[in-house]
């Protein structure tokens, strides 16, 4: 065996990272915390759905070893002019680790999947 399995092959490959992915986006769509910044709400207005998954579950793929290549803007250009606050990244992170145990995630594979989402917090989160 060449080493141990990706983060990616623990998951269980693109079709579960895509059912988790579809759960997520929903929750995070319809976060009345995020929706409150009149920017992150007219954001999730702008694009499909449908498209936004595809994307995050193309990215998260990616993050994870997958064969999938990100096709999106970088977190920066897509989250700049939003103005996150860190009280709306934490709801953010509640709908993670609810998705997470909604889905079982096991621990380790939760660990690993919550440091490559904050690895791009500061990206995302604006600073004052």
């Amino acid at each position: 065996m060449a080493g141990s399995p990706s983060l990616y092959e623990r998951l269980g490959g693109v079709y579960a990272i895509a059912t988790v992915v579809d759960d997520f986006i929903d929750r995070v769509m319809h976060n009345p915390i995020l929706n409150a910044n009149p920017k992150v709400d007219e954001a999730h207005h702008k694009v499909p759905p449908a498209g936004f998954k595809y994307l995050v579950t193309e990215m998260v793929c990616w993050a994870t070893g997958g064969p999938q290549k990100y096709t999106g803007k970088t977190m920066r250009d897509s989250h700049e002019h939003l103005d996150i606050t860190e009280p709306e990244w934490q709801a953010f992170m509640k709908d993670l680790a609810d998705c997470f145990a909604k889905f079982n995630i096991p621990a380790q594979e939760q660990r690993e999947l919550v440091a490559i989402v904050e690895s791009t917090k500061a990206d995302i989160v604006l600073k004052k």
